[in-house]
């Protein structure tokens, strides 16, 4: 068996312990307790599968590390998280692909879940939209500078001498990585609100409220702040 499936046993059996004191705290963040600096690494390679495992690659910036911590929330599917499973997903363990494969997935799990009322379903649609706005503005931030730090770093090979073959692979495959994170926050902000939409749409249809007005407002400012950081 792969060491990456006898992994994935070892976080299942590990949850099992932790079911009872829950595994995430606010805001949908996996608790303190659970994570380590490098969690999200695994990103990068996910992110590019075709730059390799064996090129040397620099150590993590502070930057590079807080783009994949900020990246993550905006690639899990909403529907997953607080799940029994997150941690799983947290810390790159599934084995599943990241990607949405049917926008119509949020909604039918929103449906699907037993809430004492429509209301209730609004709230979370607008709950989850929210939070996506909130987590916007520091990804691409910080996915600025890195792109600014990574566009001076290429320009630094014509000066450095000292740099063996290894060193700059590596450094030129984890630039790779990082615009590849970005591009895949990108598509998945696009998928996440044509999810969205798709849900108010149903929700509209299945149990006209005025909560349809709130929900319309978030998801429309949802998409003013897609638009605004051009994606």
């Amino acid at each position: 068996m792969p060491a990456r499936r006898w992994r994935v046993l070892a976080a299942l059996v590990a949850l099992n312990g932790l079911a009872g004191c829950g595994l995430n705290g606010d805001f949908g963040r996996m608790r303190s307790s659970l994570v380590h600096d490098d969690v999200h690494a695994w990103m990068g390679p996910a992110a590019a599968p075709g730059s390799g495992k064996s090129s040397k690659r620099p150590q993590l910036t502070d930057e590079e590390r807080q783009l994949r911590d900020l990246a993550y929330p905006l690639i899990e599917p909403p529907y997953d998280r607080n799940k029994f499973f997150s941690v799983i997903g947290e810390v790159g363990l599934t084995i599943r692909p990241w990607t949405y494969p049917d926008r119509e997935i949020y909604s039918s799990r929103l449906f699907e879940t037993a809430y004492r009322s429509q209301t209730a379903r609004y709230n979370k649609l607008i709950e989850d939209m929210r939070n996506d706005v909130i987590r916007i503005d520091p990804f691409f931030r910080t996915a600025r500078y890195i792109a600014d730090i990574d566009r001076k770093r290429a320009k630094s090979f014509d000066h450095v001498s000292k740099v063996s073959a290894e060193e700059r692979s590596g450094t030129v495959r984890r630039m790779d990585e990082n615009k590849a994170i970005i591009r895949w926050v990108q598509e998945s902000l696009h998928e996440r609100a044509a999810s969205y939409k798709i849900a108010l749409d149903r929700l509209v249809i299945a149990a006209p409220s005025m909560n349809a007005v709130e929900a319309e407002r978030s998801l429309t400012l949802l998409q003013q702040q897609i638009t605004n950081h051009g994606v």
